[in-house]
C-alpha cells in the first residue's frame, strides 16, 4: 500500500531547476534514503512533501490526501536537522521536549488525557532506550542522546511515516551509527515508512531498502539499495 505518492513535481529557484518532473512512491514499510550533493534539493523534496513550499507543478499525495489539504498531522512526523535547529540551551526536560510531539492529536489544553499522554511519552522514551533521562534538561545530553530524543518525540504519535532531515548532522561517528541502527530497527518491528535525507550513506545503507539520489541537473533516480551500492562502489573503483 502506497503512504507517499510523488506525482511529476518540479522545483525551482528562480531560474535555476532544482527538482524536474520527479515521480516516485513510498509503500508501508519503506526505509527510503535520498541522497545528493549540495544544492541537489534534497531538504528542498522534504519542504515540497510537507506542504512548507509550493511544487511549480505536480501532486503530492500522504496517505491517500493531497499534500495542499492534508490535515492528518499525526500520522506523519518530522525530525529536522538538529545543529541548526534546535538551542541547546533552552529550559526545556526531555520528557516536555517529547511530549510537544502530542500536540497535532491532543492540541495543548487537553486536561482530561495526561495520564494518557504520560504513558504515550514513556512508550517513546523507553523504545529510543532515553526513559531514564527523561528529568533531565535536554541540553544536558550527548549530541547522539539529544537526536534520540527528537527521535522520540517523532514516535510519540504513532505516525505512519516518519520524514528525517539529515538527522546525524554534528554528531559523533558511534552516535552516527547508533541511530542509524535505530532507525532500522523502527522500521522493521513497527513497519513505519521512513525518508530520510543523508550524507551517511556508508552508515544507513543497509538498513534502507530504496535510494532516491538527487542530481544537480534537477533530475533524479530511485532504485534499490542494493543496486545503489553496487554502482556507488563501481564510480569508486573507476575513480582511483
Amino acid at each position: 500500500m502506497d503512504v507517499l505518492q510523488v506525482r511529476n513535481i518540479s522545483f525551482n529557484y528562480s531560474d535555476k531547476a532544482i527538482i524536474k518532473d520527479l515521480s516516485f512512491d513510498a509503500r508501508k514499510g519503506d526505509f527510503i534514503c535520498i541522497v545528493g550533493t549540495n544544492g541537489t534539493g534534497k531538504s528542498t523534496l522534504l519542504k515540497l512533501i510537507l506542504n512548507l513550499l509550493k511544487p511549480s507543478k505536480g501532486s503530492i499525495f500522504i496517505d491517500g490526501e493531497d499534500s495542499r489539504h492534508f490535515k492528518s498531522f499525526h500520522k506523519i512526523s518530522y525530525v529536522s536537522q538538529k545543529a541548526t535547529d534546535f538551542n541547546s540551551d533552552f529550559p526545556a526536560t526531555v520528557e516536555e521536549v517529547v511530549s510537544a510531539g502530542l500536540y497535532p492529536r491532543y492540541g495543548f489544553l487537553s486536561f482530561g488525557k495526561k495520564k494518557e499522554q504520560r504513558e504515550k511519552v514513556f512508550k517513546a522514551l523507553q523504545t529510543v532506550g532515553m526513559e531514564k533521562h527523561s528529568k533531565k534538561l535536554i541540553g544536558r545530553l550527548s549530541g547522539g542522546q539529544q537526536q534520540r530524543v527528537f527521535i522520540a518525540k517523532a514516535l510519540v504519535n504513532d505516525p505512519r511515516i516518519i520524514f528525517l532531515d539529515e538527522p546525524t548532522v554534528g554528531i559523533d561517528v558511534k552516535a552516527v551509527d547508533s541511530i542509524c541502527c535505530l532507525l532500522g530497527s523502527l522500521n522493521k518491528k513497527f513497519g513505519i515508512t521512513i525518508i530520510m535525507v543523508t550524507h551517511d550513506i556508508s552508515s544507513v545503507i543497509y538498513h534502507s531498502n530504496k535510494v532516491l539520489s538527487l542530481n544537480e541537473d534537477g533530475n533524479a533516480k530511485i532504485m534499490d539499495s542494493v543496486q545503489f551500492g553496487k554502482e556507488t562502489i563501481l564510480k569508486h573503483v573507476c575513480h582511483n
